[in-house]
């Protein structure tokens, strides 16, 4: 997968990156970067099938990712195991945050 920017500004969320649920390892590094502002965000995941052709982001099921929840400053973390999608939600404030997402990992 190619790394992939998101950005959100003031509170929304952006829409969802879909992981390759198949690479072995499932290594994903993240990185979120508050560009401006004072903003309150977290980086969530979902199991969904993000490719259904009836799958709405808004009211599928999706999970704060345990080291970037409710974060005011950059922080990074990771995924190492399986997700079908991953998002940035900025929940309060107001501002620019950046999530830089890289996915690494060999075709099974």
């Amino acid at each position: 997968m190619r790394p992939t920017r998101v950005t959100v500004t003031n509170v929304g969320v952006s829409q969802p990156i879909p992981m390759d649920q198949y690479l072995t390892p499932f290594n994903v590094g993240l990185g979120a970067v508050v560009v401006s502002g004072t903003p309150t965000y977290s980086v969530q995941h979902t199991f969904d099938n993000v490719f259904d052709p009836e799958y709405n982001p808004s009211t599928g099921t999706w999970f704060n990712q345990p080291d970037i929840t409710g974060q005011t400053t950059s922080v990074d973390g990771n995924y190492a195991f399986p997700v079908s999608a991953i998002r940035l939600n900025v929940t309060a404030g107001t501002g620019v945050v950046t999530l830089n997402v890289l996915q690494a990992g060999v075709m099974g």
